[in-house]
């Protein structure tokens, strides 16, 4: 689970981990791949605005 910080652009300011999956290397991918989403930002009264929220983050792992 990540934490992540939406400007009012609608790029991540900012990621961090939540809930770690337990892997260091599991948790650094999950916020590279989320600093290269790029998102709908948050309006109040129609003005965007940064905001923040939660964002789960599910890897399969093929064997």
């Amino acid at each position: 689970m990540l934490r992540v910080t939406v400007g009012a652009d609608g790029q991540p300011r900012d990621v961090q981990v939540k809930k770690s999956s337990g892997f260091e290397r599991l948790d650094q991918a999950a916020r590279d791949a989320m600093l290269r989403c790029r998102f709908i930002p948050g309006k109040v009264d129609g003005v965007a605005q940064s905001m923040a929220y939660d964002a789960p983050i599910n890897f399969v792992l093929n064997q």
